[in-house]
């Protein structure tokens, strides 16, 4: 099996489901235990993301408020996998920021993919990414000169233990990432730099 990300080989799993890929520090899930699309759709509809939740805005605070304080109201972002609960794109909007939300389950618009934004935000979605390569190459691909993408995901900390992680336990998880992955990203798509925070919120230039 060939890495997702970096094409780099596969040689064993780490435990009944996942790979890990020595090259880019990925965990990576056998394609043979992919979800399929209706499985992963009702997966997604099982959450209660209620845009007007406190809990669930200070949960995604970490992005939107980053976004207020780099970028202007005039700028476009793009929320990359909105899913059911937009909440970035909402709050930002109440602070009179235009925001396109695009999703291939919830708000299928191609053709906001073929557009260029100055932020792109994606919360909880890129550890969903069958295609790791190709999904980061068109989100770079989508930022202007100077662009930023904003993402949030949990990396894996080396003190833990996979299996009883709680990223593992969640079926339409297939691509884990790693501080190492987060660097081989950097260089992969030629970002300028990487800035992580707090483990879970990642900032490419």
């Amino acid at each position: 099996m060939i890495c997702t990300l970096c094409d780099g080989h596969l040689p064993k799993k780490i435990d009944p489901e996942y790979y890990e890929c020595l090259t880019c520090g990925a965990l990576v899930k056998d394609r043979l235990l992919h979800p399929g699309q209706e499985e992963e759709k009702g997966r997604y509809l099982e959450h209660r993301n209620d845009v007007n939740d406190p809990r669930y805005r200070e949960f995604t605070s970490p992005i939107w408020r980053y976004v207020l304080d780099n970028f202007r109201p005039e700028d476009r972002g793009l929320d990359f996998g909105s899913g059911t609960g937009p909440v970035i794109s909402k709050v930002l909007s109440e602070h009179g920021y235009k925001v396109e939300k695009y999703d291939p389950y919830f708000a299928p618009h191609p053709h906001l993919l073929e557009q260029k934004y100055n932020y792109i935000v994606s919360c909880e979605v890129i550890e969903h990414f069958y295609n790791p390569k190709k999904e980061f190459s068109l989100l770079k691909k989508m930022l202007k000169p100077n662009g930023q993408l904003i993402c949030m995901t949990l990396l894996f900390p080396p003190e833990k233990d996979f299996g009883s992680w709680i990223y593992r336990k969640d079926p339409t998880h297939v691509f884990i990432y790693r501080e190492k992955t987060m660097k081989h990203i950097t260089r992969q798509f030629n970002f300028n730099s990487c800035e992580i925070s707090n483990g879970r919120l990642i900032i490419w230039k």
